[in-house]
């Protein structure tokens, strides 16, 4: 059996879809129930880099473990997405296209976050997020292999 055609086995997609699942429950209460509850004085961000910059920028302000927090914390959580989407879905195998599924779950996250008033809408984390997916789909193509062309 090829390397490819056992990554693909029955097996392995019933257990990367296992871990999907149970990184969905994960990522759902981190998100949403996790020791949050809906804020009085919500605070939102839609100004791309306004929540980075500074934690970027002004080291004095923000502790190391806040630093990490936001920026690596948002970035690592999110490396999962990229590798189970397009390993269970074939559509999602472009970087356009993954790129696209990701920021549209991203937005419904943020929305419900708004609507909830738990957690913060915050376009910074849309871009974290999104470029922790990344990672995961550049891990994934390197582990499976960029899609093959076929001539017409």
């Amino acid at each position: 059996m090829s390397r490819r055609a056992l990554l693909y086995s029955k097996r392995v997609l019933a257990f990367i879809t296992f871990l999907a699942v149970i990184y969905t429950l994960i990522m759902c209460n981190l998100l949403f129930f996790s020791g949050r509850a809906p804020g009085v004085n919500y605070q939102y961000n839609l100004v791309p880099f306004e929540t980075i910059r500074p934690l970027l920028l002004e080291r004095e302000r923000y502790s190391t473990e806040a630093r990490i927090k936001n920026l690596f914390g948002n970035i690592v959580l999110f490396i999962p997405l990229g590798i189970w989407i397009p390993w269970l879905f074939h559509r999602y195998r472009s970087w356009f296209r993954l790129t696209f599924i990701v920021v549209l779950i991203l937005l419904l996250v943020e929305t419900i976050q708004l609507i909830t008033r738990v957690g913060s809408l915050d376009v910074d984390d849309i871009i974290l997020n999104t470029v922790g997916a990344w990672i995961g789909f550049a891990g994934f193509r390197l582990l499976i292999g960029s899609p093959r062309k076929t001539r017409s």
